[in-house]
């Protein structure tokens, strides 16, 4: 059991380390994530960000503050920092609550299809899903960039990390339904019948592979990698803690007594998008005089 396990840690392991290459087609280095609005609208700004104002002082994010001791002592950083931690830790919280709920439900639907041959009930309902991400995402810059990392995603899969049939013995049946699963969603994506979004799109890929960059220069290399090793890493731990029980599941409707979806009971147990001045700020994208990202 314990070489197993080792086993399945190790090909995780390896899979995550093929997918933090930067130079995979999956089109996110051109999306800033509503950053490059930010900045434009001037929360970088000196007044918007005064020298001495601690990047954990708003306390509409204290599950961060209150279970990331090393982030709660740390001396004030720089300006700038500062605010790209802010931008970080706001946009990190709200992805978290919007997205993992339908992330954890697709992949599940992905793993039930995989080792029970429910390929085109699996197809429908991760589309249905899809569709409930679409009326969530609430501007329309963020959902262009979602639906083009989204179907990226799929594409990476189908040229990139499905089994060649050069290889001697491929082309498992569970890589066939697999396929056959991320093909399926592609035509969909194609014919317009369904968007196609990022988490979606990234719960598929995940669930097929086995798995349970510094241009606006707002900080330099060398301190971006002490971000994203010191800061970011506990953050987004934190974030994904108070999200990941988070479900969307599908329910028997009691009018039609036919499987729809259904929210939580509790609405503050489902999805929903906690930062609203990021999304009324990448709404704005389009309207900037010049750009470097597409979101």
């Amino acid at each position: 059991m314990q070489a197993a396990n080792d086993d399945q840690a190790a090909h995780e392991a390896y899979i995550l380390l093929l997918l933090s290459d930067a130079n995979l087609p999956t089109g996110s280095f051109v999306a800033s994530a509503g950053l490059e609005s930010y900045i434009k609208h001037g929360f970088f700004s000196t007044s918007a960000q005064p020298d001495g104002a601690s990047p954990f002082d708003n306390p509409s994010q204290g599950s961060l503050e209150s279970n990331s001791t090393s982030l709660k002592d740390m001396p004030n950083p720089p300006r700038l920092t500062s605010a790209t931690i802010r931008f970080l830790q706001d946009s990190v919280q709200s992805y978290a609550r919007s997205a993992l709920p339908f992330v954890g439900g697709v992949h599940n639907i992905a793993e039930k299809a995989l080792s029970t041959s429910e390929g085109i009930d699996a197809l429908q309902d991760i589309m249905q899903l899809d569709s409930l991400y679409e009326s969530m995402t609430l501007n329309h810059v963020a959902r262009r960039a979602s639906k083009a990392q989204g179907v990226a995603l799929l594409t990476l899969y189908s040229k990139g990390f499905s089994e060649p049939l050069w290889i001697p013995q491929s082309r498992s049946p569970l890589s066939k339904a697999m396929t056959s699963l991320i093909e399926g969603l592609k035509l969909k994506i194609r014919k317009g019948d369904t968007p196609g979004h990022l988490p979606i799109c990234w719960a598929v890929l995940a669930a097929a592979l086995g798995l349970t960059r510094v241009r606006l220069n707002t900080v330099g290399p060398y301190a971006a990698q002490q971000l994203l090793l010191h800061v970011v890493q506990p953050m987004v731990e934190d974030a994904v803690r108070v999200s990941k029980d988070l479900q969307i599941r599908f329910g028997q409707s009691e009018a039609s007594g036919e499987g729809d979806l259904e929210l939580a009971p509790n609405e503050d147990d489902g999805p929903a998008n906690t930062w609203p001045l990021g999304e009324i700020l990448s709404s704005r994208h389009d309207q900037q005089h010049s750009r470097i990202f597409n979101s």
